[in-house]
């Protein structure tokens, strides 16, 4: 049955009411998330940590040397170089999308499996690797962001199953922290549950020691 005119007319008047309704209740509500957006782009830093401390030099690991020979420019200190980035939360979510980024990136493999042999340092560039590729590959893509290539150390731990393994460390001003490819979470480097061995020095060619116990002979298989 046909509604009289001034009855449709109230009915398109009560609707408009509510989808105009509606429209300002969204649109409050996404003006609200994206002040609160705002907002905490300054608290999205971590927290300030000691950083690590250095105790002596140490030796190399020979996967890397033999890298070094192979890419020198990688292993070369610039000493006009930052070696301690003043981290900005724009630094924080760069670290955070290369670090994922990487690690959805690259399928896990042992270099045993992969090379035939132990402890081959590269970039992964076939899509494999283990441990300290995934590094590389992390510290390639955030120099190319723009990061000082000095303050992106890599870095030989004991983990959980005592084995050795290789992490990077990003040297800040809020401390250290690192980028693993076991988690996606950037940690400050004490609470990752690692002994910490050695990592590269930012001086030359030389590591330092980080006062963990004996070095391992080989990074990892992880």
């Amino acid at each position: 049955m046909r509604q009289p005119f001034f009855g449709l007319m109230n009915v398109r008047s009560s609707s408009w009411r509510t989808f105009h309704s509606a429209g300002v209740i969204l649109t409050l509500v996404v003006s609200a998330a994206a002040a609160q957006a705002q907002a905490q782009i300054g608290s999205i830093l971590p927290s300030i940590v000691p950083p690590v401390a250095k105790v002596d030099a140490a030796t190399p690991i020979k996967g890397w040397l033999r890298f070094c020979e192979q890419n020198p420019v990688e292993c070369t200190i610039n000493p006009s170089e930052p070696a301690i980035i003043d981290l900005t939360a724009r630094d924080w979510q760069t670290l955070n999308r290369i670090n994922q980024q990487v690690n959805a990136g690259i399928k896990a493999t042992t270099d045993k499996d992969h090379w035939g042999v132990e402890d081959v340092w590269n970039y992964a560039e076939d899509g494999y690797g283990d441990c300290e590729d995934y590094q590389l590959v992390k510290r390639k893509r955030l120099v190319e962001a723009g990061f000082p290539n000095r303050a992106l150390r890599m870095t030989v731990v004991i983990d959980e199953e005592g084995a050795g393994h290789a992490v990077m460390m990003v040297r800040t001003t809020r401390g250290d922290f690192i980028l693993d490819n076991k988690r996606n979470a950037i940690l400050p480097w004490h609470k990752t549950g690692y002994i910490y061995v050695k990592r590269e020095g930012d001086e030359g060619q030389a590591w330092v020691s980080l006062g963990g116990r004996t070095s391992p002979t080989m990074t990892a298989n992880q």
